[in-house]
Order: C-alpha cells, then structure tokens, then sequence
C-alpha cells in the first residue's frame, strides 16, 4: 500500500466528484444553469473525465493493482461529498437515514484502507 498514492488519488477523486455535482446538480441550484444544459453537459466533461481517470490510476496504484478499493473509495468520497453539497447549497436536513448512510460509506472507506 502506497500512501501517498491513495491520498493523491483520494485528492483527485474529492475534486472529480465535486465537478460532476456541480455537472449535474446546478440546474437545481441556479435558473441560468438550467437555461444552459449544454454548457454543463460540454463543457466540465472532458476535465471530469481526466480527473475521474488519475484518481482511478493512483487509488489502483497505491493499493498494488487492486480495483476494488478504488472503487469503494471513489463511491464513499461521493457520497459524502454529495451529501454535504446537497446540505450546504440545497439545504436538505440530514435525516436518520442519511447519517446511517454516511455512517456506512465512511465506514466501507475505512475498510478498504485500515484492514491489512
């Protein structure tokens, strides 16, 4: 395992998954993003994709060619991830169901990392 890889990747992931709600949630925060779906949809996409492929590239890497990691990884950073936008943008309240789904996706991370 490869620490500094997996916080590399870890980086490009939080970034990637903050693009893509942005990519997809704006046109729920601001009418002008939802009056330019083009312009969300063209634009971010080659970036996201580039970053989604780095953070994928150092997550495998940093854990010596495994995949899985990555992929929980990349789905507990996005759920987080999500759920605080949702909270801090959209205002949605945190209900029980959701912090026991936080809970279980910090919990999925702390796994793939922790257990030897």
């Amino acid at each position: 395992m490869n620490i500094r890889s997996i916080i590399i990747g870890l980086m490009f992931m939080a970034f990637a998954q903050i693009s893509t709600w942005f990519q997809l949630n704006s046109q729920f925060i601001w009418p002008w993003a939802k009056q330019h779906p083009w312009l969300f949809i063209i634009l971010p996409s080659i970036p996201i994709s580039i970053f989604y492929y780095y953070a994928t590239s150092y997550l495998v890497g940093g854990f010596g060619g495994s995949m899985w990691p990555a992929r929980f990884l990349g789905f507990g950073v996005g759920v987080i991830i999500f759920a605080a936008l949702v909270w801090g943008l959209k205002g949605e309240g945190m209900s029980a169901k959701t912090v026991i789904s936080l809970v279980l996706a910090s919990s999925l991370m702390a796994v793939q990392v922790f257990w030897k």
